[in-house]
């Protein structure tokens, strides 16, 4: 090693010990003379000094004056010297190193830098640059504190929770990456074979398949950090390369699987953080986060739950109502309590008419009508509807809603789906608005009691409400029965209102999978195209067997606090999906899609008129 030291690990302890550092100059000051450098690594930074009055030889101070003022910003440089303390006052106490300084004796370059695009160092009230130009300069980046913070985070994460499997006998598998196309729910990435010309490997969007072959196989416990790739649409949350916590055991029921995880994060969490997590997680059935919360990723770090008064104000003259409910629509209402206002918002401790006014333009940019209100007084409920509510009507709403003096009543109302979305969306803005969520712990939650299918709007067709791996609750399938009673047994991660991990308990019956394949569309022909290899698998004595798969950027990025999982990911691509740093994805040489035949391939389906080559 060229150090001694990292430019993180110099304390006290070190005083009057000769060292030598190596790193990054990140600031140079000139003091009468003295040089002050803050040299750093990815594990900190170090004060260096050069004091003249600290030498004797003249020509050896002109020279090392002259060496150390020819260093650039983020020059890389070794330096020996010895630890001193710094001059009374000058102390640095944010900096664990901040009590001591280098007094450098020797020194040499170890390379140069041109100027920067932008500023690596961690300074008071800067501002990021945009991320394009973080992304292009990825390597820069990386070299902030926050962004080496990030990524020793996830890896400390990791490390942990591969701790806890090991200590639970799992076996850390890796499986292809190279693989056979099968409907997944997303487009698959295609890699072309040479040594085959016109077929295709497609890239796992999950190693699902393959984890349920190692359980045919008798591993019986298997995790992987596993690479996955989707051609998805592109999202703050997403990359068309992800990396999911992915693990399968045979013989569980899904209070296995969820006990499993639960016990990994509280493992990960004591290591991690120092402090306990509660379990189990709270569990809700899948229509209740729906009717409570509008969304199926709730957040229960804090109350506002929806409340459904369509039978209450079923029959009141208010005509908005009236409509909504006359075309089969519904009547959901929020409860802003008085005690959760933040004072800053009016002297009175509650929202004020133009904050209420606000709301309403708020709800008709979620495609509602707009929003309706009430507010709680000494009179009773109070607002410019009140009259077309009767006495008996208002004293239902008191009571359905728990309302106190002070409270605010919110109400949307159309169509059911849009409705409960839009509520969702509602009690989430008031919560950031009014400073709910500042400060709260995280909290996890089991979404269960999920469906097997769910329909097309569009076409009617089934479709997977998760995929079509996941055993019916009842193991068996009746084709006459009503399909969208159909009960599947999976199970949903949610962590403060995000969908982290997914997860069921999976078919291992080869005639029930073929079932499932057969409601889904596929004609005999396809299912043997696609599912032959793993039907045959699952008729050789398949063991009982389910499992869940977290996505781990997501997981890290909320804990993290960040607004994107891209600042998780050392090598993230853009929001179009292009890696800036190298040019990806781009045009590739002729030859080589002659090596692959792919030209040969298009020229022939152009000649039967299949293919325009343009």
């Amino acid at each position: 090693m060229i150090r001694t030291h990292d430019c993180g690990a110099i304390r006290r302890k070190e005083l009057g010990e000769r060292v030598k550092v190596a790193g990054w100059i990140r600031f140079s000051r000139d003091h009468g003379g003295v040089l002050f450098f803050d040299l750093a690594d990815c594990n900190g930074n170090t004060q260096l000094v050069f004091d003249p009055e600290a030498m004797n030889d003249i020509t050896e101070i002109e020279q090392m004056d002259r060496t150390l003022r020819s260093f650039g910003r983020e020059s890389v440089i070794e330096a020996t010297g010895v630890v001193r303390e710094r001059v009374p006052g000058t102390e640095d106490p944010r900096n664990p190193t901040g009590e001591v300084e280098v007094l450098i004796e020797k020194v040499r370059s170890l390379n140069s830098s041109k100027q920067i695009p932008f500023e690596v160092a961690e300074q008071k009230n800067s501002l990021l640059p945009g991320e394009d130009l973080r992304l292009k300069y990825r390597y820069l980046d990386l070299r902030r504190p926050q962004m080496v913070g990030n990524l020793r985070f996830r890896h400390r994460f990791l490390s942990c929770a591969r701790q806890f499997f090991d200590s639970q006998g799992f076996l850390e598998v890796e499986t292809p990456c190279l693989t056979k196309s099968t409907p997944e729910g997303a487009r698959d990435f295609l890699v072309p074979s040479r040594t085959i010309p016109g077929h295709f490997y497609a890239l796992p969007q999950s190693p699902q398949l393959y984890k349920q072959l190692l359980m045919i196989g008798g591993i019986d416990k298997y995790y992987q950090i596993a690479r996955c790739f989707r051609d998805e649409d592109s999202r703050s949350d997403r990359q068309p390369e992800f990396t999911q916590l992915d693990i399968e055991m045979s013989f569980v029921e899904e209070k296995d699987v969820q006990g499993m995880i639960e016990n990994m994060l509280a493992h990960v969490w004591a290591c991690v953080f120092g402090t306990e997590l509660t379990i189990p997680f709270p569990r809700v059935s899948l229509n209740d986060a729906i009717s409570k919360y509008g969304t199926d990723a709730p957040d229960v770090r804090f109350g506002l739950e929806l409340v459904d008064v369509t039978s209450i104000v079923k029959g009141v003259s208010y005509e908005v109502f009236k409509k909504i409910i006359n075309k089969s629509g519904i009547v959901i209402c929020l409860n802003l309590k008085a005690s959760l206002l933040s004072s800053s918002l009016s002297e009175a401790n509650a929202l004020g008419r133009k904050e209420v006014d606000r709301l309403i333009e708020w709800a008709k940019i979620q495609g509602m009508g707009g929003l309706t209100w009430m507010r709680a007084t000494e009179e009773g409920l109070s607002s410019n509807i009140v009259k077309y509510f009767s006495g008996e009507v208002r004293a239902k709403l008191i009571d359905a809603m728990k309302v106190e003096l002070g409270d605010l009543l919110l109400f949307l109302g159309g169509s059911e789906m849009q409705t409960r979305r839009a509520g969702g969306a509602l009690r989430v803005k008031l919560a950031k608005d009014i400073g709910l969520v500042n400060g709260k712990r995280h909290e996890f939650v089991w979404v269960v009691d999920c469906p097997m299918f769910k329909k097309d709007p569009v076409t009617g067709r089934l479709e997977p409400f998760h995929h079509p791996f996941v055993r019916p609750a009842r193991g068996e399938i009746d084709p006459d029965e009503d399909m969208s009673a159909v009960g599947g047994l999976s199970y949903d991660l949610c962590l403060d209102g995000v969908e982290i991990g997914s997860g069921s308990i999976r078919i291992h019956d080869p005639s029930v999978q073929r079932k499932v394949f057969g409601l889904l569309g596929m004609s005999d022909e396809e299912i043997e195209s696609k599912f032959s290899f793993f039907l045959e698998a699952l008729g050789y004595g398949a063991p009982p067997h389910g499992g869940i798969a977290l996505g781990v950027d997501r997981l890290i990025s909320i804990l993290l606090g960040c607004e994107s999982i891209r600042d998780v990911i050392a090598f993230p691509k853009n929001k179009r999906f292009q890696s800036l740093l190298d040019g990806s994805p781009a045009r590739v040489e002729e030859s080589k899609l002659a090596e692959l035949q792919l030209l040969s391939l298009a020229e022939e389906k152009s000649d039967k008129g299949d293919l325009e080559i343009k």
